[in-house]
């Protein structure tokens, strides 16, 4: 599996934690080693600009998940031949933010912020949570991933 952390900004960052989540979370949900993820930390500013412009949502957000393709929660992409690399997409989030969050909430910060890196990969697999139910589905889902790691959903 191909998965790049990129740390953009200013807030040190558990880099290799994340890296060995990122790679759980996406083997659990039966992704194949084709798959190549990005998941870059940026700054306030960073993904405000993204979250108006792609999203066209005003001021910063805690994480924005980018597909490169259409996805079905629960249904693996696969890559199309044996050996063919299988973009999944990016993962943009800004860990000030995310701090705020977690503090605001009462959470731990390392929870919170495994929680963003799953919750931001599950995007990219499919999942949303638009709808309630959908979003029910998508919860237990980031329970169970987070549970495996040793982490909870706060």
């Amino acid at each position: 599996m191909n998965i790049v952390v990129s740390d953009e900004q200013d807030d040190p960052l558990p880099l290799d934690r994340v890296l060995s989540l990122a790679e759980e979370a996406l083997r659990s949900e039966g992704v194949p080693d084709e798959a190549e993820v990005a998941i870059v930390f940026v700054d306030e500013d960073a993904i405000a600009d993204y979250n108006e412009r792609y999203m066209g949502r005003s001021g910063p957000t805690d994480v924005l998940s980018f597909p490169v393709q259409e996805a079905r929660p629960g249904v693996p992409p696969q890559p199309p031949g044996p050996g063919v690399p299988l973009p999944l997409g990016d993962v943009f989030i800004a860990p000030t933010v995310v701090r705020r969050n977690a503090e605001r909430h009462g959470v731990d910060f390392d929870d919170e912020l495994a929680l963003m890196v799953v919750h931001g990969l599950l995007h990219l697999l499919g999942w949303d949570h638009q709808v309630d139910e959908e979003a029910e589905r998508m919860e237990a889902e980031e329970r169970k991933l987070l549970a495996a790691v040793g982490r909870r959903r706060p």
